[in-house]
């Protein structure tokens, strides 16, 4: 069923709410949560598309704010909201209601948003696009106990990190950060079935991508290893090494469908890891509503401790105490090449190293 309403009210959009249940004979409405959806009309139907298929497992009342300020003075004076109303099978399991706030309006979104907000039940704010640098901030944001961002819909989506660090308020998330969670739960169960102590990792994926980034994050949060980041040309994340004294760990994804593990001692097996549509993000970040503290302490990690491939004047100021990485010089000692004619050994061992962080340098550019 669908209703349209021009130049009214949030009380006339509640009784028209009520009106639709009982002629569909379902009074009582049985949903979990609010949804507001904060977007513009060329982002609307994708996002409401995601939220009513992420409604079949968290029934709720979506609501989608489209601000229409008007660029000139006569459509910036002329106040008024428009309400398209969905319920039935058009709104999944739950109902959605679209407000397109006009002129003045815009401005108060929350006073139309706040009347019609569930009663005693959870409210979720999602931006898909152009979040607030402080979305507990936001006047919207402020009515939500979750609050869902997409830093890579962000100009710059890995300098956007470092603003959701900067901002991070608990119930605060990104779905930069859902679309790892395969790979985490992966990665873990790995080394729940072979634990090993990890000496280095290195994330590769490809560049200003803020879930590779995240995830590197993780890795060193979490292991209190150094974790190098390569890039490559994708799609998302293809590759992570834990390595390990008795070898290396490798979870590898190069076609963002399924991925390979390996690891020492154990035949290689296939894993589901592909890529997620953004119904099946947003129903995971409905399934739990409380503070993500994990998520909160790899985004507050900075970006910068990732180490790009290191170079040869890094190798040779490293210290003989610090834990195994994947410098050049560590290479050239776990693969010596034979010395040249007249040539001494150790400057065949330096040149092997620049030669490979060289090659590095290649690959990650």
């Amino acid at each position: 069923m669908k209703i349209d309403l021009t130049n009214t009210t949030s009380s006339k959009i509640n009784a028209a709410l009520m009106n639709a249940r009982r002629a569909g004979g379902n009074a009582a409405g049985g949903m979990v949560l609010t949804l507001v959806i904060v977007t513009d009309e060329g982002s609307a139907y994708d996002a409401l598309k995601a939220a009513n298929d992420a409604s079949r497992e968290h029934p709720s009342r979506t609501l989608a704010v489209i601000k229409r300020a008007g660029r000139s003075p006569r459509a910036r004076a002329e106040t008024r909201l428009d309400a398209e109303i969905l319920v039935g099978s058009d709104a999944g399991s739950g109902e959605t209601v679209i407000l397109r706030m006009h002129g003045e309006l815009a401005s108060h979104a929350q006073s139309v948003v706040l009347p019609l907000l569930l009663p005693d039940a959870p409210v979720v704010v999602w931006w898909p696009e152009n979040a607030p640098l402080h979305p507990a901030q936001d006047p919207l944001g402020a009515l939500a106990q979750r609050r869902i961002t997409d830093a890579v819909t962000a100009e710059s989506p890995v300098g956007q990190l470092a603003q959701r660090a900067e901002s991070y308020t608990p119930g605060d998330t990104d779905l930069a950060w859902t679309r790892i969670t395969g790979w985490r739960s992966m990665l873990a169960a790995a080394l729940d079935q072979r634990p090993a102590q990890i000496t280095s990792a290195v994330v590769e994926g490809e560049s200003y991508n803020p879930s590779v980034e995240l995830l590197g994050l993780w890795l060193m949060n979490r292991l209190r290893v150094p974790v190098e980041r390569v890039v490559t040309a994708g799609p998302g994340i293809t590759s992570v090494t834990l390595r390990t004294k008795d070898g290396a760990i490798v979870l590898d994804r190069p076609d963002g469908l399924m991925g390979t593990l390996s690891m020492p001692g154990s035949p290689d097996r296939q894993v589901a890891l592909k890529r997620r549509e953004t119904s099946e993000l947003i129903a995971e970040e409905l399934r739990r509503l409380d503070p993500d503290d994990i998520y909160a302490s790899a985004v507050r990690t900075p970006v910068e401790r990732l180490n790009e491939p290191a170079t040869a004047e890094s190798a040779t100021d490293a210290s003989p105490d610090a834990p195994a990485t994947t410098d050049a010089s560590a290479d050239a000692a776990a693969d010596p090449q034979p010395a040249a004619d007249g040539e001494p050994a150790g400057e065949q061992a330096e040149k092997a190293a620049t030669k490979k962080t060289a090659s590095r340098k290649r690959t990650s550019s």
